[in-house]
């Protein structure tokens, strides 16, 4: 596996050169669809490839295909444009069985060209097999399998939810739910400053450097594990409790760049948001995204806004009715309150669709 990877980002890297070179010298654009036509022509010069499933040195062209599209849909945006990159011996770590060349049974998967390996499933697997990613993590070896399946609604609560997240607690619900932020990696950072202190010790190219950034790189990947399994089991509950969940807007990447970055970082709403939304559509629930301004200044009762309103970080009192409330309870009351007119204007226009209603009457 190991060699297979290797091979796959020497492919990458001189797709990559090629593109580059052939536009530069020539003005030529070279696609990902002419660059797998002369794969014949590569395992022909170059018998080591023969070795690699067919299917997956086509993958590779495609992955560096849609770095590319990428790098121009950024251009067109206006915002920095990224130019793919070459792969480092670090910085390729995975390849992917798209549609055949492999198959799994309770305690073995085989992969075309590498053969049987024994594994340890995760989870039975259900519905229909589609793709199989071979990945190579801080020296191990996980595969994950992307099955089709029938989606399975919940049955219906009755219930529906705003969530204003933050870095006191992790997020808080127009229900009065606080659910306290773990700090995965404020907890972690001694031990982080021991690591990377030694690894800056220690001469480069060392078997003892290799050691100690495995070392430290085992702990990043704990703490990101911790993370996503408590991300996993609040969006869990958030979708299983209620029919529709508002969140705010945020720009996450933008405000990851300002004074609480690593506060920001450590407790990673682009990632719960993005499970949030995954779990919604699986099990029949509705996540509305809605405009984030002024919901910690607004009053929830009598929608009077100012700067004022909000006293302190947890202390909410309005200038003009004087009602009192913890200032991100108020704003998931607010966050709730700009989704619901969304809702009734969708199930408007249901109503207006189904049959023996006209837009008329």
């Amino acid at each position: 596996m190991t060699e297979q990877l290797r091979l796959c980002r020497g492919l990458y890297n001189a797709a990559l050169q090629e593109r580059r070179d052939a536009y530069r010298k020539a003005k030529k654009t070279v696609t990902g669809y002419d660059q797998m036509k002369r794969l014949t022509e590569i395992k022909a010069d170059l018998p080591e490839y023969k070795g690699v499933y067919s299917q997956v040195l086509q993958d590779v062209l495609k992955r560096l295909d849609k770095a590319f599209k990428a790098f121009f849909r950024r251009i067109k945006e206006g915002s920095k444009p990224g130019y793919p990159r070459f792969k480092g011996a670090g910085w390729y770590d995975s390849i992917c069985y798209p549609q055949s060349g492999f198959s799994v049974s309770e305690k073995t998967a085989f992969f075309s060209k590498i053969g049987n390996i024994r594994i340890r499933l995760h989870r039975p697997l259900e519905g229909k097999l589609k793709t199989a990613t071979i990945t190579r993590d801080c020296g191990e070896w996980y595969v994950s399998y992307v099955c089709e399946v029938e989606s399975q609604p919940l049955p219906e609560t009755g219930s529906q939810v705003g969530v204003d997240v933050g870095t006191a607690y992790f997020c808080i619900t127009s229900d009065g739910e606080f659910v306290e932020n773990p700090r995965h990696f404020q907890r972690s950072m001694k031990a982080l400053r021991v690591k990377q202190r030694s690894l800056s010790r220690k001469k480069r190219g060392s078997n003892r450097r290799k050691k100690t950034k495995a070392a430290v790189a085992k702990l990043h990947r704990k703490v990101a594990r911790q993370r996503l399994d408590f991300h996993h089991k609040t969006a869990t509950k958030l979708i299983r409790e209620n029919d529709l969940v508002a969140h705010e807007d945020l720009n996450v990447s933008g405000m990851g760049r300002g004074n609480l970055a690593r506060s920001i970082h450590d407790v990673g709403w682009g990632q719960f948001f993005s499970l949030l939304a995954v779990k919604a559509v699986s099990a029949g629930r509705q996540v509305i995204r809605v405009d984030p301004k002024y919901t910690s200044q607004a009053c929830n009762k009598c929608g009077h806004t100012c700067k004022a309103n909000r006293v302190s970080q947890s202390r909410f009192v309005c200038q003009s009715c004087g009602h009192t409330a913890n200032a991100d309870w108020n704003a998931a009351l607010n966050i709730l309150a700009r989704a619901l007119p969304s809702v009734q204007n969708v199930e408007v226009m249901r109503g207006l669709r189904s049959p023996g209603i006209h837009s008329g009457e």
